[in-house]
């Protein structure tokens, strides 16, 4: 038979879930959200309150609601509801039961305010100064490498997709319609291979194609600590070379820079020459001939540094399930710039974790 309800029911309720180790609470502990105010103040535009109405959200707390949603990829809809239905997520953002939840409608605006000031990369900077001043410079030298973020395909005909090839709109779309047809986005064909067939098969390892539609996360970590240092969201079909330059820390204490055969050209490597740095680029096989034995091992012993980045991707898209739900290049990076800051605030709280004394 259940009890009666109690004063302090809630609190006891809080108290288990620190006591369980609630991942949100050391996140808020780990990571001083009032650094942001200036920012997000900056970039917010003030209502004139002599004129009465609700009081406008405070900025860091709405702040907290949009890392919410980039680390468990939540809808609008979706926050506004664990916001109302979870006990760690009210806790994380500053509510109490007794308080008003921001909606959905709210969760939009706030976030579509910062995406049209261009405020979430100074947002993600910001972060990355309070790195440094905490002790983790950008060390070791730095890992390259993109990964495709997929958003949502149309459903489009032949004649339609050549007509917006062509810049134009296809005849019979309502303003709707249109509204909802990414231009953006690009196609691309992610290439990989099957397993190698059992000893003595002659079947040889088939290469698969598989086709995805969105856009590329292009970052730079550092390897001493880990952190993305440096982004660049571009459509699916940039090529991820072309934007080394875009991803290089400058302050990164160390020379090398690793990555897979894809950034290795001359310009690149010219690039990288007047900047002082090493390139550690992967070679590719030579066509037609076999690994030389001297290139195999090479490119082994920089698999095992290059590899760390792909924790990163990893993290991005299974645990914290990044896609793109929106529309547009614009709305696409600020989606991504959440899930790389809010990337870097769950690295901070792990290494730091690792640190306390069991």
């Amino acid at each position: 038979m259940a009890g009666q309800p109690g004063f302090f029911d809630a609190e006891e309720r809080l108290r288990w879930l620190s006591a369980s180790g609630d991942p949100l609470e050391r996140l808020r502990t780990v990571v001083d959200f009032e650094a942001f105010r200036a920012e997000l103040e900056a970039a917010l535009p003030r209502a004139e309150r002599s004129r009465g109405g609700r009081p406008p959200w405070d900025a860091v707390l709405m702040f907290r609601v949009l890392v919410l949603q980039a680390l468990y990829t939540l809808s609008d809809d979706q926050a506004e509801y664990q916001l109302r239905d979870r006990l760690s997520f009210m806790r994380f953002v500053g509510l109490a039961l007794q308080d008003v939840v921001p909606d959905a409608k709210t969760i939009w605006l706030y976030r579509e305010q910062l995406t049209r000031a261009g405020a979430l990369a100074k947002l993600f900077e910001r972060f990355d100064a309070v790195l440094a001043e905490r002790g983790f410079l950008a060390m070791g030298g730095q890992i390259v490498d993109a990964t495709v973020v997929e958003a949502r395909r149309s459903r489009l005909t032949r004649e339609e997709k050549q007509t917006l090839r062509d810049g134009g709109t296809p005849a019979g779309w309502s303003k709707a319609r249109t509204r909802q047809i990414d231009r953006d986005g690009r196609w691309t064909i992610k290439r990989g291979r099957k397993a190698r067939p059992p000893e003595g098969a002659p079947r040889q390892a088939t290469e698969i194609a598989v086709p995805m539609f969105g856009y590329k996360n292009h970052l730079g970590i550092d390897r001493g600590h880990g952190f993305i240092r440096r982004f660049v969201v571009t459509d699916a079909a940039r090529h991820d070379g072309a934007q080394l330059g875009a991803v290089l820390d400058s302050a990164n204490t160390g020379s090398g820079v690793w990555a897979d055969t894809a950034y290795r050209s001359k310009a690149n490597l010219e690039l990288l020459d007047r900047r002082g740095l090493r390139p550690e680029f992967q070679r590719a096989k030579p066509r037609g001939r076999p690994m030389p034995a001297h290139i195999a091992r090479g490119n082994a012993t920089r698999a095992r540094v290059r590899g760390l980045v792909e924790h990163v991707f990893a993290a991005e898209k299974r645990r914290m399930g990044l896609v793109v739900r929106c529309i547009g290049l614009v709305r696409a990076t600020a989606r991504i710039t959440l899930a790389n800051l809010a990337y870097n605030m769950r690295r901070l709280a792990w290494i730091e974790g690792q640190a306390v004394p069991a």
